[in-house]
Formats: structure tokens, sequence, C-alpha cells
């Protein structure tokens, strides 16, 4: 349609956009509001993304024209960019946690293979202490010794390593050594 046109076709669109190259507004406040008249106060959305405006400021005043203006448009995106930052900030957050959890499982996984050979070593030690046991007592040896010598012989192989790295240690390697003898073999008041 012609340009000319628009006064009388106005009233016939629910949504305009406009965006010419005009100096002057091309919709003014009269015309829109014979529009609205005509559309018996039916509600139309304008988009005015030109600039300079091709329509007049003034029309937003209209209670049933929602007008939007390229700043309106603008302030829609700063808004919208502000909300993606915050966002992407809060997955920042939500990744470093998660990323941190994984590490600290992975690095509880580096000890999983200790835990196993500790275990089949006192295993082993248990089974040999046993056998010894069981012979004592098919010799005929009193069972009150042999439970002696079994407590005594879990204990001392039990306590052997821990003792045997103390012996051999110095400096700051026993100081750390020391400071982690009550962590791996507490004594009365922390079985409490």
């Amino acid at each position: 349609m012609k340009l000319a046109d628009l006064p009388e076709r106005l009233a016939d669109f629910d949504v305009v956009v406009s965006c010419t190259a005009s100096s002057l507004p091309i919709l003014g406040l009269g015309m829109v509001e014979r529009a609205v008249k005509q559309r018996r106060h039916r509600p139309m959305v304008m988009v005015d993304l030109a600039v300079p405006r091709d329509i007049e400021s003034e029309v937003s005043r209209l209670s049933d024209v929602y007008l939007y203006s390229v700043d309106d448009l603008g302030r829609v995106v700063q808004s919208g960019a502000d909300a993606r930052r915050s966002a992407v900030v809060q997955a920042e957050a939500i990744i470093d946690t998660r990323v941190q959890g994984f590490m600290r499982w992975l690095e509880s996984r580096e000890t999983v293979p200790v835990i196993h050979d500790l275990q089949q070593a006192a295993a082993d030690v248990q089974a040999a202490e046993l056998e010894r046991a069981r012979r004592l007592l098919a010799r005929g040896e009193s069972p009150e010794a042999v439970l002696e010598q079994l407590a005594h012989g879990l204990t001392q192989k039990y306590l052997h390593g821990p003792m045997a790295a103390l012996n051999r240690s110095d400096g700051d390697e026993r100081r750390q050594l020391l400071a982690m003898v009550p962590r791996l073999f507490p004594g009365k008041d922390s079985r409490r």
C-alpha cells in the first residue's frame, strides 16, 4: 500500500512495525487516535525501530496502544544480557562446586588400592597367626597361652611397620610420622 493510504488502513492492523528513514514522524497522535476509535478500542501494538522516531512519542499515552521504541527494546536487551551474565556467574559457581566434588572423589579413589593392600596384608598376618595358634592347640598347648601368643603375635606384626618407619626416620619426616600416629592408632580416650 502507499504511504498516503496509511491513515485509512491503520485501523486494519493489530501490530504495526515502523522503520523508515524519515526525518519527521509519519504516524502522529491524531492519526493513531482515529485508528483506535475505528477499531473500537481493540488493543494495538506499535514498534518504532526508526531513528529518529517514526511514531510520535505522545501515542504511548493512549490506553489501547502499546508503543515500543528502539530505546525500550534496548532496555529489554540490556535486561536480558544482565540476566544472562548473572546466570553465567551462577552456572560457573555450580560447575566449580561439582568439579571440586569430583576431584575430591577422584583423589579418594587413589586410596582404594592402598586400602586393599592393607586389608590383604592384615588378612595374611591373621591367617598366619591363626595357623600358628591351631598348631599350638593341636600339640596340646593351653588355650589361654595360645590366645596370649596369638594376641601378642598380631599386635607385634600390626605395629612392626609403623615402628620401623619411625626408627628409620629423622627430621621433618619423623615429625610428620609422629603427628600421624595418634590419627592412625587412636588411644583409649579416642575410642570412647
